[in-house]
């Protein structure tokens, strides 16, 4: 072995040693809420200016770190749009929950490879078909943590006011240090093609986001250590494309566009980052915040590094 070779054979190694104890970057992030609200369309949340059916988000902006643009680059749709949320994959999956996603969330990764139980993690959702995102690993014993629609509004889903109870407790009774919730109203009325329900049902849950952050705000166990992320599972086609408001499903902008707000103190609140992000970046953002960088590593992922101090 000539010199020269030996040269970066040693070079390699003490820089494969020295990048391995570089340290892990430190967050104050102890605990991650992803809040997502079913199917509003951009337009009517932080796409229109006087921000009419959401204001107690827009008050909450200087609170916040904004992402001026986000979208769902996959189906359109609820079951896949929460999947790509959590899994940072894009996949064809059955919409109606018949079908297990083919990569493991983070939630469930997270699980893995931490001391942390079911106990210290929940899927609250207004659609019981959101149970698949809990996975299918049966010696995980995952189905505990999932507390999906089981009646009110047909096929198992349950009103929204009723999911938000659920949350609350499970907040107020257990501290959660990863958590998805589903709130469906905008998606459902919208999907009845009734316009006025449609903008009431955004509104409650904008009120839902403003209860979540204050709670957050006055409890020890997450006051100063939590980050919550407020986003979409998908939009709602455009005006002139389709039936517009009433469904859902294409890659027109009204679908692909999302809103993105990151409540955290690790990010600098009440500024707006211009940096374009999709759901899976959302996902690898959850990951790097809980301090698994292997999900990352392993799937390819990049977080959203324009949004830390």
């Amino acid at each position: 072995m000539n010199g020269i070779v030996k040269l970066i054979l040693v070079s390699t190694i003490l820089l494969a040693c020295t990048y391995d104890k570089v340290p892990k970057r430190k967050y104050i992030t102890e605990n991650v809420i992803l809040l997502v609200i079913d199917g509003p369309r951009y337009s009517e949340t932080f796409g229109d200016s006087l921000h009419t059916n959401i204001p107690e988000q827009y008050a909450l902006l200087n609170e916040c770190l904004f992402v001026k643009e986000c979208y769902n680059l996959g189906e359109t749709f609820t079951v896949p749009g929460h999947n790509a949320l959590i899994s940072g994959f894009y996949e064809n999956i059955a919409n109606n929950g018949s079908e297990y996603p083919a990569h493991e969330s983070v939630i469930n990764y997270w699980l893995l490879h931490t001391s942390f139980t079911s106990n210290d993690a929940s899927i609250i959702a207004s659609k019981d078909k959101l149970q698949v995102l809990a996975g299918n690993s049966v010696e995980l014993n995952k189905k505990p943590f999932t507390d999906c629609g089981i009646s009110g509004l047909g096929s198992g889903y349950r009103t929204d006011s009723i999911t938000h109870l659920h949350v609350m407790n499970r907040l107020q009774s257990s501290t959660q240090r990863c958590m998805l919730i589903n709130y469906l109203g905008p998606d459902v009325k919208g999907h009845l093609g009734d316009s006025i329900a449609y903008l009431n049902a955004i509104k409650e849950t904008d009120l839902y986001v403003k209860q979540i952050w204050s709670f957050i705000q006055i409890d020890v166990r997450y006051k100063d250590k939590t980050t919550l992320i407020v986003t979409n599972d998908h939009g709602r086609h455009i005006n002139g494309v389709s039936n517009g408001f009433i469904s859902h499903g294409d890659n027109c902008s009204g679908c692909r566009r999302i809103q993105l707000q990151i409540f955290s103190p690790d990010v600098q609140k009440g500024t707006t980052c211009y940096t374009a992000y999709d759901q899976l970046n959302i996902a690898a953002t959850i990951a790097e915040l809980l301090q698994i960088p292997e999900f990352n590593s392993e799937n390819g992922l990049t977080p959203m590094s324009a949004i830390f101090k």
